[in-house]
């Protein structure tokens, strides 16, 4: 996911002292720093509607709470696909009995989850007056998805006659996906919630609207929407069995997180989502115990640690507790590859990767929460190598002999190099600010063009960028979604902002995305990793952390990326 917006989600009690933390109806109550989007899982691919839809709708999969590297376990299939045809068909078994939440288009009946539910919300994806946000994670994956696109356009009742080739339910239990081609990564997108199934019915009474009319099988119901202030949902109490892990990594068994294993979920009674934009506002509603955990606003490191990065004593007397939270963020510097100056010059471009003091950057940009980093890959995905080194790290006097190199012995005759900014904002300039200095004292000239973002996308879709800074959000927990960044069929418009390309990287790419997770798998991660290092289109900066506080009634809270579900693993005592 490119990194449009870096959106905090946090738990609030708000009016509620540490006292009465043990009331009897357990509430929790979500700050969400934005009004909602939409309820529709169909286009919802944001954090705010995210952190909501998870708890109302389900999917086929979802991550396992407590284990790292993250590993996907059914929800509503009863096992993980059985792959036939050489990898190109998924048949998914359905698991019974699973109830949705009551809803007027059911006139009073149960109504269980039918395989055919499935293709209803994959035909949704397709559908163009919904204009889905879901759509990449079919298109040209699903056998005939786009002749469906494009002969049922905005017909709805086309849309409800008409088959897609590759999808079929041989009966209520069973769905089968044909692909156009081996992907072992599309299981990840069926624990995304553009795969949230959704019965026809439904659609048929709302007019296909779920923006605000949900239906799903998760441990909560929707109960009160206004978008733009609160959202409240209560406890599914027909909610079918699910129950907290009973195994988790050593993270989780060394922070006390399996006490309940075994145990049916959801354990509280209801979540109430309230719109607080302002960080002052939430901080201040924290320390007042009238918020349950906050991701730490950078504004308040100084008054929360001390200069070597520990709790203050007056923290750390009361009942508040520090989580260090690895996310699946993280940004590197990136050199457009079809510049014909940068694009050309391994030697000028490693001496950039020279010349840049990393440290001195998550330092002063980060307050030392940045993670620096040692790899292509984040850590958490297969591939990633916490003992690998990059081929490059600050050493001025290297930084000058690649340059000399290079042809441009202390920047002589080097033309000024063009910084694009991805941003207005104060940072923005102040972080270009800083690479100009760096580059200046090996006699590198660079100069800053200041843009909006959408100036800077602009820009990037175009090819008109030569030196920038660049990141990515994972979508999944696959080297997959790092590596097609790199590949030559994913140039801009795509996400290869660096229009880098490689005809080994590209082969090894083609062979990788059919590969299953395994020794193989992690060979090649390997082989591609080097190339790219050997190539340098990036300059690797940091992975981003974050600062967690929370109070230590908040029972079994481990934060994380990909498993939004996580309040029906909470307690609040």
């Amino acid at each position: 996911m490119k990194i449009w917006l870096t959106i905090f989600i946090l738990v609030f009690n708000f009016g509620c002292t540490k006292s009465e933390s043990s009331r009897a109806i357990k509430t929790l109550r979500i700050a969400l720093t934005s009004e909602v989007s939409t309820l529709d899982p169909v286009n919802s691919f944001d954090n705010v509607s995210g952190s909501v839809i998870y708890n109302i709708y389900e999917q086929l999969y979802e991550y396992h709470y407590l284990n790292r590297p993250y590993e996907l376990k059914p929800l509503l299939a009863e096992s993980l696909p059985l792959m036939e045809n050489q990898g190109k068909r998924y048949v998914i078994k359905i698991k019974k009995n699973i109830r949705y939440h009551d809803h007027p288009a059911f006139k009073g009946a149960i109504r269980f989850v039918k395989a055919q539910d499935f293709i209803t919300q994959i035909k949704r994806l397709s559908y163009l007056p919904l204009n889905s946000t879901g759509w990449w994670i079919i298109d040209g994956v699903i056998d005939g998805v786009n002749d469906f696109k494009k002969s049922v356009g905005s017909d709805f009742n086309k849309f409800k006659s008409t088959s897609i080739k590759g999808l079929s339910a041989p009966d209520d239990n069973t769905l089968i996906i044909d692909l156009t081609q081996a992907s072992p990564q599309f299981v990840y997108k069926l624990a995304m919630s553009f795969a949230s199934p959704v019965p026809l019915e439904v659609l048929e009474y709302e007019k296909n609207d779920l923006s605000i009319h949900t239906i799903g099988t998760g441990p909560f119901v929707l109960s009160k929407i206004d978008p733009t202030k609160e959202i409240i949902l209560n406890k599914f109490k027909l909610y079918h069995e699910s129950f907290y892990p009973n195994e988790g990594d050593r993270y989780a068994n060394s922070r006390g997180l399996l006490k309940d294993s075994g145990e049916q979920v959801p354990f509280v009674d209801s979540i109430i989502f309230k719109i607080v934009k302002d960080n002052t506002t939430r901080y201040e509603l924290f320390i007042k115990n009238k918020l349950d955990f906050i991701i730490l606003p950078q504004e308040f490191y100084s008054q929360v640690f001390d200069d070597v990065g520990n709790l203050k004593e007056n923290i750390k007397s009361t009942d508040i507790r520090l989580q260090t939270m690895p996310t699946l963020t993280y940004w590197w510097l990136g050199f457009n590859m079809r510049d014909p100056l940068l694009g050309k010059s391994l030697n000028l471009r490693k001496a950039i990767a020279h010349a840049v003091d990393m440290n001195k950057y998550i330092q002063q940009f980060t307050n030392n929460t940045g993670q620096k980093a040692n790899s292509i890959l984040p850590p958490g995905i297969l591939g990633y190598n916490p003992l690998a080194t990059l081929p490059y790290d600050y050493n001025r006097e290297k930084a000058k002999e690649y340059l000399a190199k290079a042809g441009f012995p202390n920047g002589k005759n080097l033309p000024e190099l063009v910084y694009d900014t991805r941003g207005e904002s104060k940072i923005s300039n102040e972080q270009a600010e800083f690479f100009k200095d760096q580059l200046s004292q090996i006699g590198i000239k660079l100069k800053i063009v200041k843009n909006n973002f959408n100036q800077y996308l602009e820009k990037s879709r175009t090819g008109h960028l030569q030196f920038f800074q660049d990141g990515w959000t994972l979508d999944y927990p696959d080297a997959e979604n790092v590596l097609q960044l790199l590949i030559s069929t994913n140039y801009p418009p795509g996400p290869n902002a660096s229009f880098y390309t490689n005809k080994t990287f590209n082969l090894m790419y083609d062979r990788l995305s059919k590969l299953s997770d395994g020794e193989e798998k992690k060979t090649l991660i390997t082989k591609m990793e080097n190339v790219v290092n050997q190539d340098m289109p990036w300059v690797m900066q940091y992975y981003s952390r974050n600062f967690i506080l929370y109070h230590d009634y908040v029972k079994n809270y481990r934060p994380s990326d990909l498993v939004w579900s996580y309040p029906k693993y909470l307690r609040v005592k």
